[in-house]
């Protein structure tokens, strides 16, 4: 039994450090998606229509246009095309990690800054 065990718990990471998660990026690079967070405990919910370089969000019954640079299938980069203020005039670097048939786990960050937090997207249309 002890023995078993033993071959079970060295062949595990193995099986593991096979796994890839599901990377079809290229079925989210145009469309409309949401992405929920929670900004101060309150949950909010973006809405944004991505079509080749431009990017359209609606949050808070505003929008606005980012024009979206495409790196890699699964990397972009998101500027602001009309920034408000200094804070929005940075750019925020976004990383495709892993795809479902509706929806894509993704990495983001602030250009520059290393701080990265996760989100997912769901596609709606």
């Amino acid at each position: 039994m002890i023995k078993r065990l033993s071959i079970a718990l060295m062949v595990f990471p193995f099986l593991m450090a096979c796994y890839q998660p599901q990377r079809d990026c290229a079925e989210f690079t145009n469309g409309s998606f949401t992405f929920t967070s929670t900004i101060d405990g309150i949950e909010a919910t973006t809405k944004f229509i991505r079509q080749g370089d431009l990017e359209i969000d609606y949050f808070n019954g505003k929008a606005d246009s980012s024009s979206v640079r495409w790196i890699n299938n699964c990397e972009y980069i998101v500027k602001k095309l009309n920034p408000k203020n200094r804070a929005e005039e940075q750019s925020v670097h976004m990383k495709i990690l892993s795809t479902t048939d509706k929806s894509y786990t993704f990495e983001y960050n602030l250009v520059g800054n290393s701080k990265k937090s996760r989100g997912t997207a769901f596609k709606t249309d």
